[in-house]
């Protein structure tokens, strides 16, 4: 497989991966997740412009508030829900574990407990008031897609700096080793905060590296559910800092 060939795969495989959307066919070739993390920005910057889409649209006929609730609904219509389930196993399994093995089994429990509902709904409530402070206009879309690339570059720390806490699942087939994949995902994103919304990076950076400094303690590792929580707390995270600076500006 020629280069142009294997980085189209890895595209199609990370919209795959973080989407519902139609990717076309499977390639006959296979791919592994970390291969493709490098393109994870890529698939946060379309989820983010049409999520912002959305916001704009509805904001022609409602408050803010709403309209910032419907795009996050188009946003999880989208991904189908990955990163929410993610945050809620998460919580389920830190909140609620007794001890590493208990925390992994409930983790991979299907069933929503306490500390996934409040987990849930904290920070679909945190997110939907601080977006609602995003002006009405053209430029805010810019936000949410860079919004959308850091939240999904945040995902590519914990691939690459923990281990795998499973010898099986998807926390061990999205195992990145930290060469130019990482770094084009990492440098992609803060380029493009850069240029748009540089107080997000900071923000970004901050919340991977308590998520990832937590999984380690609880779990000595990473798993797909760290990578879907990474995603979500580090996108609330995000938008309560541009809440902060629309406040002060």
């Amino acid at each position: 497989m020629n280069m142009a060939r294997a980085r189209w795969v890895e595209i199609k495989l990370a919209f795959a991966f973080l989407t519902r959307l139609p990717c076309g066919p499977e390639p006959s070739e296979r791919v592994e997740i970390g291969n493709a993390a490098w393109a994870f920005p890529l698939v946060g910057i379309a989820v983010g412009l049409f999520s912002g889409s959305v916001y704009l649209a509805a904001t022609l006929a409602l408050p803010t508030l709403p309209s910032a609730i419907l795009a996050m609904i188009a946003a999880i219509l989208a991904t189908g829900a990955l990163h929410e389930d993610g945050l809620a196993d998460l919580a389920d399994g830190f909140g609620g574990g007794t001890s590493r093995n208990d925390k992994l089994r409930i983790m991979r429990d299907s069933h929503v407990g306490s500390f996934g509902v409040v987990a849930m709904v904290a920070t679909f409530g945190l997110t939907a008031s601080a977006m609602a402070t995003a002006p009405a206009e053209m430029g805010t879309l810019a936000w949410f897609a860079t919004i959308g690339a850091c939240s999904r570059a945040a995902m590519v720390l914990p691939m690459a700096l923990l281990q795998p806490a499973r010898s099986d699942g998807l926390g061990h087939a999205a195992m990145l080793a930290l060469g130019w994949r990482f770094w084009i995902a990492i440098a992609f994103a803060a380029c493009v905060a850069f240029l748009t919304l540089p107080v997000v990076i900071l923000a970004t950076v901050l919340i991977a590296a308590l998520v990832l400094t937590l999984a380690k303690r609880q779990i000595g590792g990473q798993t797909g559910d760290v990578l879907g929580a990474t995603q979500k707390v580090s996108e609330c995270v995000c938008w309560l800092a541009v809440a902060i600076q629309v406040s002060a500006s």
